[in-house]
């Protein structure tokens, strides 16, 4: 959908529908709704003191202006109680209601924002109404043929405002368009099938993005990574037919030679998990174990076209995990990257494998800091569910910074510890260690395993498997990828700048 910024007055637009938000205890109306009911004759309050409409949270009613005004529709979606409003209530109102003109066949909307929701605080509001109104229209159909000609879309949705804001929210709306369109992109990678998301694929979307001048990649094959003894990563990749990728994506947007900021994304396009092979129910979804990879892509993607000023590298392992004649065993013992050897007892805990290679990998880059993101552990939801990603590493300010990226983006996390005494879990009798510590604790041994490769640099490692695929539809994430957290990245990325 493309997002117009217009100088004007809402209630003289000429639009298929005009989108107004309306908290749940405005018996009076004021500012952009008083303006619109206004000059409508009263339509929105005759709407709301027949008690047809209450302002509850992403409540939605739809008011035909019989031509008492230039727009047809007027769209009103509750926001709650102002007392509790948060910006992710916008997103989540905003996905309500553009969804529902999508649904009733309107190809253009408008709206404006009535900026005393939050005082002092345009950018955030209008960037996370125009995120809701687009990431809740997402739809993966490229490979829909019955009936495709049926698929309604909306195309355009202009933001009104007035002389003064026109600058600002401009250059708000240019970089929200930026920032959706990554996330699009991540659903799709995610989304695609196994049979179409292979790991060469995956490598040549990552040089697509590299195709910006900013943005060099580099893929790294198999005998590229056996030179340098990318041996659990390679021993990952040796049960399939499918020849794995390194993928390394480097951003230049900083002073050259300034350390970068590392992103490493698990990139395991299908995980049937191997010799140790999963049940069948749900191994569809396996496709998505290339999430946190996919993130990494989309994040150095949305970092060129803003044109931040730092140096961001993106590393992504990318194979498939397969069972085989050639495949990795249980008891088996492989030597990393590092130099450290692991004993192979459970072939479904692979993630950590290709991850222990990468991290190791990052620290030819000297970065100023580490962040990984993996598809880890069922475990995490177990503990967390499936709305919040879980979070751990070695520097508090880091880890501070992540933190405060998801509370502005609504992409959650919540720390785990990572005392010392969990590392004696994934000990080894007969190598350095084992690639899995067993079921208790298991998203917090397999960060453990991680740490043992990261070296003295500054890491966190986020595990996403619980709200990287949605098995329901939430208010602007419909059901399947959801893209998290490339907007927590993106978003920790522009506060670096700031910094």
């Amino acid at each position: 959908m493309k997002i117009l910024v217009k100088k004007g007055n809402l209630a003289e637009i000429k639009a298929e529908a005009i989108i107004l938000g309306l908290f749940e205890e405005n018996k009076k109306l004021f500012g952009l709704s008083y303006d619109v009911d206004a000059k409508s004759q009263g339509l929105i309050s005759e709407l709301i003191s027949s008690g047809d409409f209450e302002g509850k949270e992403s409540q939605l009613s739809v008011i035909y202006t019989r031509g008492l005004i230039p727009a047809k529709r007027i769209a009103v979606v509750g926001l709650g109680k102002a007392k509790e409003f948060k910006l992710d209530k916008l997103r989540a109102a905003y996905a309500k209601v553009t969804r529902h003109l999508r649904d009733i066949n309107i190809k253009e909307a408008a709206t404006a924002l009535d900026f005393n929701m939050l005082p002092g605080q345009k950018d955030k509001l209008t960037q996370a109404a125009l995120e809701g109104a687009v990431l809740g229209l997402y739809q993966y159909t490229p490979f829909k043929t019955v009936d495709r000609d049926n698929i309604k879309d909306i195309k355009q949705l202009e933001l009104i405002t007035n002389n003064e804001d026109y600058p600002l929210l401009g250059d708000i709306a240019k970089r929200t368009s930026i920032i959706t369109e990554a996330v699009y992109f991540v659903r799709d990678l995610v989304s695609a099938p196994a049979n179409e998301m292979t790991p060469s694929i995956l490598a040549q979307k990552a040089r697509d993005v590299a195709r910006r001048k900013t943005v060099n990649c580099n893929v790294l094959d198999k005998a590229a990574m056996k030179k340098l003894g990318m041996n659990a990563l390679l021993g990952v990749a040796s049960g399939s037919a499918q020849e794995p990728k390194f993928i390394i994506l480097e951003y230049s947007g900083g002073k050259k030679g300034r350390a970068p900021i590392v992103l490493v994304g698990k990139g395991l396009t299908f995980d049937s998990g191997g010799i140790s092979i999963k049940p069948a129910e749900k191994m569809d979804e396996m496709k998505t174990d290339m999430s946190g990879g996919a993130a990494v892509i989309g994040a150095i993607m949305a970092a060129s076209d803003l044109r931040l000023p730092l140096n961001v590298v993106g590393l992504i392992p990318a194979t498939e995990n397969m069972p085989s004649g050639t495949a990795l065993k249980p008891g088996d013992i492989l030597k990393s990257y590092s130099g450290k050897t692991i004993e192979i007892v459970n072939t479904d805990a692979e993630g950590r494998l290709i991850l222990a290679d990468a991290l190791s990998y990052a620290s030819k880059f000297k970065p100023q800091a580490i962040i990984d993101i993996a598809t880890l552990t069922g475990a995490c939801v177990i503990a967390l569910g499936d709305d919040v990603t879980g979070m751990l590493g070695t520097d508090e300010k880091l880890k501070s910074e992540i933190n405060d990226a998801a509370q502005r983006t609504g992409e959650l996390v919540w720390e785990l510890p990572l005392w010392d005494f969990y590392s004696e879990q994934i000990k080894s009798d007969i190598a350095d260690y084992k690639n899995s510590g067993g079921r208790a604790a298991g998203t917090i041994t397999a960060a453990a395993f991680l740490s043992k490769f990261i070296g003295d640099f500054p890491w966190v490692h986020l595990d996403i498997a619980g709200p990287s695929w949605l098995d329901k539809d939430k208010p602007y994430i419909p059901k399947g990828a959801s893209g998290v957290p490339m907007r927590l990245l993106v978003d920790f990325l522009i506060n670096r700048t700031k910094k």
